[in-house]
This record gives C-alpha cells, structure tokens and sequence, in this order.
C-alpha cells in the first residue's frame, strides 16, 4: 500500500457506500441525498462553463473536416474533461468530508419557533 498517495482522492467510478453514514449529519438519508444532487449540479454546471470556455477558444466561423481532425489540443482537452470524476461522485465525497454547506429553512423556522 502505497503511503505517500493523498487521502482524499476522488474515484473515477462508482463506489458502493454504506448508506448509514450518508445520513449522519442529516438524520435523514432523503435530505441528504437532495443536498448532495444539488451540490452535484453545481458541480456540473461548474464544469461545463470552464469546458464551454477553454473549449471557445478553438471555435472558428467555418470548421471543415480537416481542422476538426488536426487540433489536437482541443482533443486533449475533453479527453482531459472525460476523464475527470463525475459530479457525483465529486458531490458525494464532500459531503462524507463535510465541505458542503447546507441549511433547512424548515429546521431553523422551528428552532426559532422552539425559542419564542
């Protein structure tokens, strides 16, 4: 085992998890679930603005297949963005590490309610 590797790698693939621990912060695996979809879409869409614009760059008024198959650049960039972990799994991993802020206005409507 190698020890000098970074702990906190993100797989390429998917990972079977144990679903008790994706409901500890939350006490609701349901929650939980939606607060890491919609960290994941952010995630996506994160990506997908930084691939349109690298990607921009290269885009030319009258593409023929010529050029399409000479830039290679081009190519190395979105075989990089392919290869890159899914927004998922990506999302998944930073709410086990708890980065994810999240709040419930329903929860904290009640513990003022609670505090009255």
């Amino acid at each position: 085992m190698n020890t000098n590797a970074p702990k906190n790698v993100i797989p390429g693939s998917t990972v079977t998890r144990d679903v008790r621990e994706l409901d500890k912060e939350t006490q609701n695996i349901y929650e939980s679930i939606v607060i890491m979809s919609k960290r994941a879409n952010q995630i996506a869409a994160n990506i997908k603005e930084e691939l349109h614009n690298k990607l921009s760059e290269f885009a030319t008024s009258n593409d023929n297949l010529e050029e399409v198959f000479e830039n290679r650049e081009q190519i190395e960039i979105s075989k990089h963005y392919e290869r890159m972990p899914k927004p998922t799994l990506i999302a998944v991993n930073e709410f086990l590490e708890e980065k994810v802020y999240y709040r419930n206005p329903k929860n904290e409507k009640n513990t003022e309610e609670d505090e009255d």
